[in-house]
């Protein structure tokens, strides 16, 4: 007697799984390692270093219990771009696991604000807005699995250690995940040139409760759904001709407000 053929779904779901475990990412950059190095949450694999960089993270390196191994900077041979500033340092790790979204966005660490991203594709934005939320509090960073900046080593490098402190939390369906978030309690505050109303008035009209800024791509923005997710799309005021901002900047603008209403 056979068994009964497992759902396609069930199959896909099954390995991808197989897949995110054998997943590995390249962290460079001294910054970048020296973090990871010390944050016991992150699974580290393998440690490639210039005797110049080892000299500059001899206690985080010793913190890891790691055995690095030492490499002629001119012939520094991992995968990772030709053009990376790598400062003599590269990590082989396994990409972190925050826990449940729902858990971390409800009693996390930090104030009652997260950042939502719709296809924001750039690891330099990314790593830009995790380093922001870190400063002013945030308890997480959402983007969709799909069509988002994943994590590398470019975007820890951008991020300055943000990466291993900040949740950078990646879900199956960013509407859907938003929508969870408004059961949570939170208010949704979209951000677009053309909002109908200040970021101020959007934050002033939220009260007391947690909000979730929800930022788009530059370029093509809000996508149709996620705008129509949004409790209420919100600009930022500008006082000269050009009046748009770059994403990372915006993040950094919207959670300054947010976190000092």
């Amino acid at each position: 007697m056979t068994g009964a053929t497992k759902p396609t779904w069930v199959v896909d779901k099954e390995r991808t799984k197989r897949a995110e475990a054998k997943e590995t990412v390249w962290l460079f950059g001294l910054h970048a390692v020296r973090d990871a190095l010390v944050n016991p949450a992150r699974e580290k694999l393998r440690l490639v270093l210039t005797k110049n960089a080892l000299d500059k993270l001899q206690d985080a390196v010793a913190q890891s219990g790691m055995e690095p191994e030492i490499t002629d900077p001119r012939h520094f041979e991992v995968p990772i771009a030709p053009d990376s500033v790598h400062q003599g340092a590269a990590l082989e790790a396994r990409p972190l696991s925050w826990g449940r979204f729902e858990d971390v966005c409800v009693s996390g660490e930090g104030l009652p604000l997260v950042v939502c991203l719709d296809r924001v594709t750039d690891p330099h934005n990314v790593g830009a807005v995790l380093r922001s939320a870190e400063v002013f509090g945030a308890r997480a960073v959402i983007a969709p699995r799909h069509h988002s900046a994943p994590e590398t080593g470019a975007l820890a490098k951008t991020a300055s250690g943000a990466l291993e402190r900040q949740p950078y939390l990646r879900v199956t369906n960013l509407a859907d995940a938003m929508v969870t978030l408004r059961e949570m309690g939170f208010r949704l505050i979209g951000l677009d040139g053309d909002g109908t109303v200040t970021l101020d008035e959007a934050l002033s009209d939220a009260g007391g409760r947690a909000v979730a800024l929800v930022l788009g791509a530059e370029g093509p923005g809000l996508r149709d759904r996620t705008r129509d997710t949004c409790d209420v799309v919100a600009r930022i005021p500008f006082q000269g001709q050009f009046g748009s901002l770059n994403v990372s900047n915006a993040a950094a603008v919207a959670l300054y407000a947010a976190s000092t209403r």
